[in-house]
């Protein structure tokens, strides 16, 4: 870490197998431990977390500091502690551990391990102390609720792209991280497809809430983690402190809501804590894969509220909002891909926004770890192996026609009453290419290909596979027909 040479200047002449003698020796410590801290962060994380915070007393184990208030325990113990704890220990000692003091109208003292994990799941008390529940959002030992918003930090508003597809959703997303629980966007139920970006903008404006409203309790969960949560206080009789919790949310975030689907006690324990957060004015963001009027097997009362707000809806991007994703995200791998293959990846991915990360950065690895330079030759190799790559609709007179080419039968004779071998293994061969590429039905295909019933196209396929499996110069031959097919 950045302080390191720093600590061995100081730290040369200190004997940590001795107690220490006096309480100046202690500040002298302390202070070496700030300037460390200051060469750490930045001056304003500096002067916002640490500068308040002064040294109460060290007994050779334990290093007490005092903090205004019980904000600054869960926000060090968050982010600063990998930093905090070398610091610590180098400073006072290997068995060195800390003990936060808050000020008797702020709350009680607060113990936590040098070697805490603040992630690990601990008790939640109320104020009353009467009420215990586990949940994975609580920092420990603190009596006042901080909770993990459980945010991706890279997913914002900025790295959002804008455009047809989804400005309805980000223009009320920031609307909403402006004002949340105050707008006619309560709930914000987003839905469409996978790969849409649904979970993106749904962190993207607790992220915004977080920036703007530091003091406001935002958290982001799936519905089938909120599920097994559930079903745990089920299993520790826990369930009104469990529904108790998320009523002091004050933003909910809540991913793939469709998964409530088939679920009735979760259900009733989800609408006890939609009604809470919304008449308590809280903001609560839904999304789903699928509009509220097709959620199948939700309570009426819980499928009502869903539609209290706004339903957007992200549609699949079109060509120009592809290309600027793609640009957006190239400028943020730090990579040198030419214009004309991002403009390739645009016109040839499938409207799905996961598929452009998975080929770019397939793209990336190909060119760092192999030396590839990247080109568009290059894209669609990748693309064959990655992703699905748009292509023109295949049609059952285009297979025709190619098939009547390659295999040298005349139009006339394939569609005549003929059965002669060739013109037989043509049909057949059509068959069997017609039910890979398109998406007709098998009597549809048949009706097309010599007025036959399902059960001929099926026999027909079967055919043409066995024989590809046997004969070498029949496969090479329905490759070359595909090729040209799928050209």
């Amino acid at each position: 870490m950045i302080f390191l040479p720093y600590l061995c200047r100081h730290l040369k002449n200190i004997n940590h197998s001795a107690p220490l003698r006096n309480q100046l020796t202690y500040n002298a410590l302390w202070q070496d431990c700030l300037a460390g801290i200051r060469k750490s962060t930045s001056e304003a994380e500096f002067e916002r977390w640490f500068a308040p915070v002064s040294l109460m007393d060290f007994d050779g184990t334990t290093l007490r500091l005092r903090v205004p208030n019980e904000s600054y325990v869960s926000h060090i113990e968050k982010n600063y502690i990998p930093m905090l704890r070398p610091l610590i220990q180098n400073l006072f000692g290997d068995g060195a551990r800390l003990r936060y003091a808050v000020p008797k109208n702020e709350g009680p003292n607060i113990p936590v391990p040098g070697d805490a994990d603040i992630t690990a799941i601990s008790n939640f008390k109320e104020q009353t102390n009467t009420a215990n529940i586990k949940n994975p959002f609580v920092i420990p030992g603190i009596k006042r609720i901080v909770i993990d918003s459980q945010l991706n930090p890279n997913y914002t508003i900025e790295s959002f792209i804008e455009g047809d597809c989804n400005r309805l959703v980000r223009s009320t997303g920031i609307s909403v991280a402006l004002s949340p629980g105050t707008t006619p966007f309560n709930p914000l139920y987003i839905f469409g497809g996978s790969g849409l970006g649904k979970t993106h903008v749904a962190q993207a404006i607790g992220n915004e809430v977080k920036r703007r409203f530091p003091e406001l309790q935002v958290l982001y969960v799936s519905m089938h983690k909120f599920q097994a949560q559930y079903t745990t206080a089920i299993l520790n009789k826990e369930v009104n402190d469990f529904i108790h919790f998320y009523q002091m949310v004050d933003v909910l975030i809540i991913d793939d809501i469709q998964e409530l689907s088939g679920k009735p006690s979760t259900q009733n324990a989800f609408f006890n804590i939609f009604n809470h957060l919304q008449l308590a004015g809280k903001q609560l963001i839904l999304t789903s894969d699928k509009p509220p009027v097709e959620l199948k097997d939700i309570e009426a009362r819980l499928l009502t509220r869903f539609k209290w707000g706004l339903s957007a809806e992200l549609t699949v991007p079109d060509y120009e909002t592809k290309v600027k994703i793609i640009r957006s995200k190239v400028s943020r791998l730090s990579v040198d891909v030419p214009e004309e293959v991002m403009l390739f990846l645009a016109e040839s991915i499938r409207a799905n926004v996961r598929e452009i990360e998975g080929a770019l950065a397939s793209l990336v690895a190909n060119a760092q770890f192999l030396g590839r330079r990247i080109t568009v030759s290059l894209a669609k190799e990748i693309l064959k192996v990655y992703v699905k790559v748009n292509r023109k609709e295949v049609s059952i007179e285009a297979i025709r026609d190619i098939v009547c080419e390659v295999m040298g039968v005349s139009k006339e004779a394939f569609e005549s009453s003929r059965r002669t071998r060739e013109i037989a293994q043509a049909r057949q061969v059509a068959m069997f290419l017609s039910k890979k590429h398109t998406k007709a039905p098998l009597a549809v295909i048949g009706s097309a290909i010599g007025g036959k019933n399902h059960a001929t196209v099926l026999h027909s396929c079967k055919q043409v596979a066995n024989l590809m499996e046997t004969d070498r110069g029949f496969r090479l031959q329905i490759e070359e027909i595909e090729k040209k097919v799928l050209v």
